[in-house]
């Protein structure tokens, strides 16, 4: 190889100033857009292992909450009526009084989750 091509491999081989490394990235993501919805969604479960019964409880995953709205999701009919009539009794007072965010309304929906991962580990531990 003579010094002209030795040259180039060499340019194209450096880095480029261009290019930014993923993890910043996503350390941003994780810092400002993630970490108060996270905060937000913790404080919301402890209140909601307070106040609704654990019959009950096992049976639903908090999915999100965004702009006052709760989404829950609820793994049979049975225990979302159960769940319904609870929040209409006087609960969802409770917990409104309780969260310091604002809470407008809890939307149950159905689905499916499972309260373990993987390894057998606790899906969410807050």
């Amino acid at each position: 190889m003579d010094d002209d091509q030795l040259r180039t491999v060499w340019q194209q081989r450096q880095l480029n100033d261009g290019v930014a490394h993923l993890s910043q990235s996503l350390m941003m993501l994780m810092k400002h857009k993630l970490a108060k919805k996270v905060r937000q969604l913790s404080s919301m479960a402890a209140i909601w292992d307070e106040v609704i019964p654990e019959s009950i409880r096992d049976h639903t995953a908090l999915e999100s909450l965004q702009r006052g709205v709760l989404t829950v999701l609820v793994d049979s009919a049975a225990h979302r009526y159960q769940l319904q009539t609870l929040l209409t009794g006087g609960v969802m007072a409770e917990i409104q009084k309780r969260f310091p965010g604002g809470l407008d309304r809890i939307r149950l929906i159905p689905g499916q989750f499972h309260s373990v991962d993987v390894a057998g580990q606790p899906r969410y531990e807050l």
